[in-house]
């Protein structure tokens, strides 16, 4: 089965993101569906051609982590952006979780955001762990590297320097502010219902 690349030109004309960031962004984020797709072929090859033991075989099992989330969190990011962005209902069950568990929506936010402008390359993403119905702020140094186990992303913001560094230079907190106008609150409600 192939991944096809998900379509986001909805996003152009978003405030804050010149349309050249975001068409190198989806071009980039192709890559990685591409990518993942090249990779998932040559590993049913080695497997059927019982080559499994090779260093070829492990470096490709090893990098398909890294391209297989480099496109699903990309997915995830745009996913969870609207041109003009959309309101978190105070009376929504997130709301009221990230009330409960941070003491206002604002004190959540300013958590989120400092993460976000960690020294480093990544992502910044709220989980949500259903066993123990808790929301983290967590940073993830690499696609592959620091997720939350049995947790589900909620809002994912990229911080590599392909998301801002063409519009907001190394003011990388300015990017932050525009994403957060663009967020789609809507969409991460939905993610915590799932």
């Amino acid at each position: 089965m192939e991944y096809t690349p998900q379509n986001y030109d909805r996003l152009l004309g978003t405030p804050g993101f010149s349309d050249l960031l975001l068409k190198n962004h989806f071009t980039l984020y192709q890559g990685y569906v591409k990518n993942t797709n090249k990779l998932s072929d040559l590993l049913a090859t080695l497997a059927e051609e019982d080559q499994m033991a090779t260093p070829e075989y492990a470096e490709m099992k090893r990098r398909f982590g890294w391209e297989f989330n480099g496109m699903r969190l990309h997915e995830l990011y745009f996913g969870n952006m609207a041109n003009g962005g959309a309101a978190l209902e105070d009376s929504s069950a997130l709301a009221k979780q990230l009330t409960a568990q941070f003491g206002s929506v604002a004190a959540w936010e300013k958590d989120f955001k400092a993460s976000g402008t960690l020294r480093g390359i990544g992502w910044t993403i709220l989980y949500h762990d259903p066993a123990g119905d808790k929301l983290f702020n967590t940073w993830v140094t690499e696609h592959d590297m620091g997720h939350l186990a049995g947790c589900t992303p909620l809002l994912v913001l990229d911080v590599f320097e392909h998301a801002y560094i063409s519009d907001y230079g190394l003011k990388r907190a300015d990017y932050i502010e525009a994403f957060m106008k663009a967020v789609d609150w809507k969409t991460v409600g939905e993610r915590l219902r799932k």
